[in-house]
């Protein structure tokens, strides 16, 4: 039960812990993978306002997408909330300072809790922004009048919000599993190799083990559907699974990662620290 004194020890937790993290010097390629699509579509923006020639909007709002999905969800994403979770234990077992938590009169669980909320915001507050500044790098070179027109007449606020919550909730679904990766595995490299092979054969699997992937609710949500061309002969082996509703998709997400921050507040009550073996 959340009491006013448990609350108030998540608060502390979560304060100290967001300028660990945000700060944090093994973070910083997390950062620049963050943030790397902003200078490809700035570069692509720069060099069309160069030449002077019109550009195709359905071409350049697929691109988006594309890059969006192929990129940023699978790969950026994930191995950036690998780095923020993980880290969240991980990285204090190897700077050896987690007994020092262990040692304050403070549930584990509630400690977990504030490390969570941290890393969560770190997280979605570092890929929003950058989703943000992809969308205004890509459409740089277009007019006001254009861009109005889409915005405020077309799907543009609709686009926006779209990659927003879908990068919000793809923060949650991967954060929680890799919180509970680095609390329980040694090796992070295990569990990430693992996650991300079976993200990326997804369109492989048959339909009811798909649905077992946090790519599959994402990909659901995404305003645009980009197809996966992969080509022959890979493109007789992938299986097409019809889209699942929003309103299944997003509950579906946010339940699964709450019954596995659970299931890691549960067992860190028995974790034991061994530095000696790290």
């Amino acid at each position: 039960m959340l009491t006013n004194l448990r609350l108030a020890q998540i608060y502390a937790v979560l304060r100290l812990e967001l300028k660990k993290t945000f700060f944090a010097r093994r973070g910083i390629w997390v950062y620049l993978l963050a943030f790397s699509p902003v200078l490809l579509f700035g570069g692509h923006s720069l060099l069309m306002l160069k030449r002077g020639q019109p550009c195709d909007f359905g071409l350049d709002t697929n691109i988006f997408a594309g890059v969006f999905q192929v990129f940023y969800l699978r790969l950026a994403v994930f191995f950036g909330c690998l780095g923020i979770f993980m880290n969240l234990f991980r990285g204090e077992v190897l700077d050896k300072s987690l007994h020092y938590y262990f040692l304050t009169p403070i549930r584990r669980e509630v400690l977990m809790a504030g490390k969570f909320l941290a890393g969560l915001l770190v997280a979605i507050a570092t890929f929003c922004l950058s989703i943000l500044l992809q969308f205004a790098a890509m459409y740089a070179h277009y007019d006001a009048a254009t861009m109005q027109e889409y915005l405020f007449r077309g799907h543009g606020i609709w686009h926006l919000a779209a990659y927003l919550g879908v990068t919000a909730l793809a923060c949650i679904g991967y954060g929680s599993v890799f919180l509970a990766a680095g609390i329980f595995m040694r090796n992070p490299i295990i569990p990430a190799v693992t996650i991300l092979v079976w993200e990326a054969a997804n369109p492989f699997l048959p339909a009811i083990l798909q649905k077992f992937s946090v790519i599959y609710y994402l990909k659901s949500l995404c305003p645009i559907d980009v197809a996966s061309d992969i080509g022959p002969p890979f493109n007789l082996l992938t299986v097409t699974v019809d889209p699942i509703s929003p309103a299944i998709a997003i509950p579906g997400l946010l339940v699964v990662a709450t019954i596995v921050v659970l299931w890691a507040g549960r067992r860190i009550r028995t974790m034991e620290i061994s530095y000696g073996t790290e």
